[in-house]
């Protein structure tokens, strides 16, 4: 079996505006601390930081034929030990995200790529194949393909972001996964979620929690284990990426035989590293500056 982890989802072209507090839904006036355009997308920030952390990963993503997806390609193509497959769409996904230092966020999607059935598919169906870890991030292209990867059976991780415990998308995920990871945005009190989420098959579900760490429910099939880790102290230039690089820090630690504790530092150190600069990973320091 390979070591290499496969990841399916979204990379997009990111404005990212710094603000000391979220708008009020109200027409007003309102003056940003800073601004600037990086890559983004959950699996893009996934795979930046399984290649950075030496880990073989193959990025399967749709990249618009549009001047940023050019600059998405050249970026991303520079990355050593990050593989890329991708779908040539209309468009490239765009957001506009208002970002402030604790870790909120308003994400405003300028535009979306076409993300329909293409001979791309086949491709990804092959790689999930004998991949160490598939990672389904939620896309329509990853949904579509949830049958494909539990036949595959490899293990499916998961990242449901701020999901609310009652969202139709987000359920064929949940059901499938292995592994499970969220924030808390959305889901009141984690904890009886993540232990219902072990109930009902997964080995692994954890909640991220921002300054406050994580918490995380374990299983191996006859006993159940909540644990808990704080989050590494750290002067915040941006959060944007943190939650990703926290998922690929355990990812990676798991794969190398952590067990959940430490894969749960190993992860919180990750995170900490990418709370340290304005893009998804420091590895793009030197080429975005």
């Amino acid at each position: 079996m390979s070591s290499r982890v496969v990841v399916s989802g979204p990379t997009s072209w990111n404005r990212i505006v710094q603000v000391d507090h979220l708008p009020e839904p109200v027409p007003h006036m309102q003056f940003a601390l800073g601004d600037h355009e990086t890559v983004g997308g959950t699996s893009a920030g996934k795979a930046l930081g399984l290649a950075a952390l030496g880990r073989p990963v193959e990025l399967f993503t749709v990249i618009g034929s549009d001047p940023d997806g050019d600059r998405l390609r050249a970026i991303l193509a520079g990355v050593a030990g990050l593989e890329l497959d991708l779908v040539d769409g209309v468009r490239t996904e765009r957001h506009l995200n208002l970002m402030t230092e604790a870790g909120e966020r308003v994400s405003i999607y300028l535009s979306t790529p076409d993300d329909r059935p293409s001979p791309a598919d086949r491709r990804l169906e092959a790689a999930m194949t004998d991949a160490a870890v598939i990672v389904l991030d939620l896309s329509e292209r990853s949904r579509r393909l949830i049958p494909t990867a539990r036949a595959a059976g490899r293990p499916i991780w998961t990242d449901l972001h701020d999901y609310d415990g009652t969202s139709e998308y987000h359920q064929p995920f949940l059901d499938a996964a292995d592994v499970v990871f969220m924030n808390a945005d959305r889901i009141g009190e984690p904890m009886p979620f993540l232990r219902r989420v072990v109930g009902n098959g997964a080995r692994l579900a954890v909640c991220t929690l921002g300054a406050d760490g994580a918490i995380a429910v374990s299983s191996d099939g006859a006993t159940v284990v909540e644990h808990r880790v704080d989050a590494v102290p750290v002067d915040v230039i941006d959060a944007n990426g943190a939650g990703d690089a926290f998922m690929s820090g355990v990812l990676h630690a798991m794969l190398d035989g952590a067990d959940v504790d430490a894969a749960l530092e190993a992860g919180a150190r990750h995170a900490a590293s990418v709370l340290v600069t304005r893009h998804l990973h420091p590895s793009l320091d030197a080429i975005l500056g």
